[in-house]
């Protein structure tokens, strides 16, 4: 069974209030049904790291974005997730600021996810430095998961 490992903005989109924006709205609707759908049948993980996100901000909307990653397994950071956190942002592919993401790409990486689900393109699903990643992170050695969205997961077998 393929594994996916769900990133932050996930559970977000999944519990957020229906969104003004028509792109928000499509984002929120396409992640409801990935997940409502069984998740493309994936085995899902998670880390601290996204308990630790997920547990931030309003209380109730934290309490439902906890809810929904209760199911999924907790991949246990290692001194090998933090020695690629390290590179990753000694490297400047992450910004020191959202050094959250580079820890959540490298439990991604050293556990061998086939798959990192996210909706973030401003460090994770960002083109313009996935192949940087990819280097890096094999340079490691380990291997950089199919970076993608809840949308792009999204199985319609009436086609």
């Amino acid at each position: 069974m393929p594994t996916a490992y769900i990133e932050t903005t996930v559970p977000s989109y999944y519990v957020a209030r229906p969104a003004i924006s028509v792109i928000q709205a499509a984002r929120q609707a396409s992640t409801r049904e990935w997940w409502d759908e069984g998740c493309s049948g994936f085995e899902l993980f998670t880390s601290q790291e996204t308990l630790d996100e997920a547990a931030r901000g309003e209380p109730a909307m934290a309490e439902r974005r906890l809810a929904l990653l209760d199911e999924i397994g907790v991949l246990p950071a290692s001194d090998s997730t933090d020695a690629l956190t390290k590179i990753l942002l000694a490297k400047d592919l992450i910004p020191a600021k959202a050094a959250s993401d580079a820890v959540q790409i490298a439990v991604a990486s050293v556990h061998e996810m086939d798959f990192l689900v996210t909706w973030n393109f401003r460090h994770i699903g960002n083109p313009h430095i996935r192949e940087r990643l990819r280097s890096e992170i094999s340079d490691f050695g380990a291997e950089l998961p199919v970076i993608c969205t809840p949308e792009e997961l999204l199985n319609d077998e009436t086609e």
